[in-house]
């Protein structure tokens, strides 16, 4: 369920009573469950799964698992909250997975600012009733605040998304962002200087100009940025890549305004990498009649009334690393103080086509992205990680 900012503290779901002492809310009666936020690899929709609704005191409470399991896990998402249909929407969907299929209950902390992150971390560390078997810890910069909360509540185990905490009840997960863009790149590459007209969009294929919006400007988001232009490069030697960070990754508004500029100056593809902020690149794309491409879940799913003019996503597994972290815990083996790096190799990250544009891409583009996938695995390509580095 998309829920306003301002009343978006902590989501609290059904049947887990001990949430009223970290949101001051109390616990309600069944309902529907959290809105739709599917969308995965392949065009495949993830499960919406149950939930229920609640009153609230201090926050907004809403959807999400049943109660009675013996396993509770606490989610602690990404700024920007659920409902980006990108990155949150993703390990919302793994821990949904996790309801499903292994009868977990689990309860969502949306936070605002960087402040919240070790907050909620803390609290849900602290709970009693229920206690918490495991805290997923959804991206970057909640690094800082777990390296603090960590090691005073050694008996709780924490996974983490997108950063390395050392710490033997820290599960790390990392993604090679960099490899799949790069293979992002060189679909654009390559379709920038062909003719397509499919959808609402159509490419000019007279000047190979391409956009890159991030979100916040920080390395993590800098290596989406390295592989794009990277890939786009290995397309085209004479591809211009035009580059914005809207400083946000929840303001549709930044992303819209930036992608208009540079469809503007001649760009005919933008990819994202700015979780809510994208939607902005997609409404540009749409109101340009030109081609973007979307990021972290399969945005021609997740974002259907524009699936017209997205032409791929770059997928991050970021729910099967939620659905392996509770998996581990449910089976007793839980892999803390260690290290899972996701990337082509085992289906980390995937170049996705579009659901309505992907049947329209030539297939010989298609083949040139097998190859350009088998190269880097096979370690003859090697991807930088940082933009303008050369390796």
């Amino acid at each position: 369920m998309r829920t306003s900012p301002d009343r978006r503290r902590f989501l609290q779901i059904a049947g887990a009573a001990g949430i009223a002492g970290l949101a001051g809310c109390t616990s309600g009666g069944g309902g529907s469950g959290s809105g739709n936020d599917s969308g995965g690899s392949n065009g495949s929709a993830g499960s919406n799964g149950s939930g229920g609704n609640g009153s609230n005191a201090t926050g907004n409470a809403s959807g999400g698992s049943g109660s009675g399991s013996d396993m509770n896990v606490g989610m602690v998402y990404a700024k920007g909250g659920l409902g980006d249909k990108s990155f949150n929407d993703s390990a919302n969907r793994g821990v949904k997975r996790a309801a499903d299929e292994l009868g977990v209950s689990f309860n969502n902390a949306q936070p605002e600012q960087n402040s919240d992150f070790p907050t909620f971390q803390r609290r849900f560390a602290q709970q009693t009733n229920p206690a918490y078997d495991l805290i997923c810890c959804i991206g970057f910069a909640q690094v800082s605040g777990l390296q603090d909360v960590a090691p005073n509540f050694s008996d709780q185990n924490f996974m983490l998304v997108d950063g390395v905490v050392e710490e033997p009840n820290v599960a790390s997960y990392t993604f090679k962002e960099h490899v799949g863009s790069f293979q992002i790149g060189h679909l654009a590459g390559l379709l920038t200087t062909r003719e397509m007209s499919a959808g609402a969009g159509e490419t000019n294929p007279e000047n190979a100009t391409l956009g890159f919006v991030g979100g916040e400007e920080v390395p993590l988001i800098k290596k989406f940025q390295a592989g794009f232009e990277a890939g786009a490069k290995h397309a085209n030697e004479e591809a211009n890549v035009r580059v914005a960070y809207t400083g946000s990754f929840s303001d549709p508004g930044a992303g819209k305004e930036a992608a208009v500029s540079m469809y503007d100056n001649g760009a005919d593809i933008v990819y994202h990498a700015a979780g809510g902020s994208g939607i902005g690149v997609f409404q540009a794309a749409q109101g340009q009649g030109r081609y973007a491409i979307g990021v972290d879940s399969d945005q021609s799913v997740s974002s259907p009334k524009f699936s017209d003019v997205i032409l791929a996503s770059m997928v991050k597994k970021v729910n099967n690393a939620v659905f392996r972290s509770i998996e581990n815990v449910a089976n007793d083996s839980f892999n803390g103080g260690s290290v899972t790096t996701l990337g082509l190799e085992g289906n980390g990250v995937e170049a996705v086509y579009g659901q309505e544009l992907g049947p329209e891409i030539p297939e010989e583009v298609k083949q040139s992205l097998e190859e350009s996938q088998e190269k880097i695995i096979a370690g003859d390509i090697s991807v930088p990680q940082e933009p303008g580095q050369v390796e």
